[in-house]
């Protein structure tokens, strides 16, 4: 867990972004029969999602550290549509899904508009025979500026996809290249404009702030050049070093082509995104959002899953959420598609939460929102969500990252900058300072 000094952090490596508790290097084959046993029962009042990982791109950025595979022939993409379809259909055997409604949908990767048009109508078609996707609320699509094309943005459209999420990263060609993007921003202009021709009503784009290489000047820039777009929301993320990817091999070599961004650097870099996108009217959301419209524009697939949603996770290396349980695909393709080809759901690994990791997991994700009331803590778990938490609320508070009182939970805009690196101050003392993979 990172050290906090006054003001300043130290300078970190390895994953930041928190997306589960406990961490996943806590799940473990031995509980994957836990997901089974909640998969037998058919009594589940939570709202239902599904992400579904498309592992394919162009080439990997330095700094991703999601599965993805490179230039794979369109067989390889074919034959792992069909896996991906038979997938849902074998948890559709189930009792604990049966005929449960998806509510939400969100397809990531990889770069999922590396399909071909007729890969995804296959993909969705099977995914709605399969499973009860009729009135589904949300369903987000990931592109890539540069594989954006005008046919391939109709079939969304056909298919259902209401929200489209575009990884622009920076607006500085020299700073796309250096961090090893394959796009340029005459690119993320090109795809932003058939994006709304074709008439979807939420588009979302990413920015990343600390990139290798980035100066002032050039965060500035991209903030102004997205602001000018005028999308629906903006997405900010600050660039991590993970232990798996070339940036972090470059360091431990030495052969880094430009300076690093330090922390407090990339704290401050956000903040002021953040007031400028407000000063343009968008409302700050939560650790890494601005919207337009707040009414209009709720990030469903977030919203449920942060507050306690079911959610498959469809894909190879996909995470799930289904009763209480975590769980995690097998992580190479080859023995993703040998388990599918049995018949068999291809879980690795799994952890069965406790109430107790429950309230805290909901706390935690949802204290990224920037406040958590507590009245629904109380509600939902039984117990006095501030008395639980009492200690780290406390030594939170004294150093000025939150405010807290009988009511909610509040993060300070300095807290809230730093969000991912104080949510571990909640975390049980089985699941301190370990690693988060």
């Amino acid at each position: 867990m990172p050290v906090f000094e006054g003001q300043r952090e130290q300078p970190v490596t390895g994953n930041y972004f928190v997306s589960a508790y406990p961490p996943f290097s806590a799940w473990t084959p031995a509980q994957v029969p836990a997901l089974h046993t909640a998969l037998a029962q058919s009594e589940h009042s939570e709202p239902l999602g599904a992400y579904v990982h498309l592992p394919f791109c162009q080439k990997k950025c330095d700094y991703c550290y999601y599965l993805s595979y490179i230039a794979q022939p369109s067989a390889v993409v074919d034959r792992y549509v069909e896996a991906v379809i038979r997938e849902a259909e074998l948890y559709a055997a189930t009792p604990g899904i049966g005929a449960r409604r998806v509510r939400f949908a969100y397809f990531g990767g990889g770069t999922p508009s590396t399909l071909s048009s007729e890969q995804l109508r296959r993909l969705i078609s099977g995914l709605k025979s399969a499973l009860c996707w009729n009135g589904i609320e949300e369903v987000t699509f990931e592109c890539a500026p540069r594989s954006v094309r005008p046919e391939f943005l109709t079939t969304m459209r056909e298919c259902g996809v209401t929200r489209v999420s575009m990884g622009v990263q920076s607006f500085d060609n020299e700073l796309l290249a250096l961090n090893g993007r394959v796009h340029l921003a005459e690119d993320v202009v090109r795809a932003f404009e058939l994006i709304r021709q074709t008439g979807f009503e939420w588009v979302n784009l990413d920015l990343m702030c600390g990139l290798l290489g980035e100066t002032e000047e050039k965060w500035r820039e991209s903030v102004r050049r997205v602001i000018e777009l005028v999308p629906d929301s903006v997405t900010i993320y600050q660039t991590e070093i993970p232990h798996n990817t070339q940036l972090y091999r470059d360091m431990r070599a030495g052969t880094l082509p430009a300076p690093m961004v330090s922390w407090d650097v990339k704290c401050a870099r956000l903040g002021e995104g953040f007031l400028r996108l407000e000063h343009e009217g968008y409302t700050v959301v939560s650790a890494y959002n601005a919207v337009k419209d707040p009414r209009k524009h709720r990030f469903l697939y977030q919203d449920y899953l942060w507050r306690g949603a079911d959610m498959l996770g469809l894909g190879v290396a996909a995470f799930g959420y289904l009763g209480g349980v975590h769980e995690q695909n097998e992580a190479g393709l080859d023995q993703y598609e040998a388990k599918i080809e049995q018949g068999v759901l291809p879980v690795k690994r799994a952890f069965h939460l406790s109430p107790r990791d429950q309230l805290v997991r909901e706390f935690v994700l949802q204290l990224k929102l920037g406040e958590v009331p507590a009245a629904p803590f109380r509600e939902r778990f039984g117990v006095d969500l501030l008395g639980e938490l009492a200690e780290p609320l406390q030594e939170l508070a004294a150093e000025g990252w939150l405010t807290w009182s009988r009511e909610e939970v509040r993060l300070t805009r300095a807290g809230l900058l730093r969000a991912d690196r104080i949510l571990p101050h909640f975390y049980d003392d089985p699941f301190r300072n370990v690693r988060k993979n």
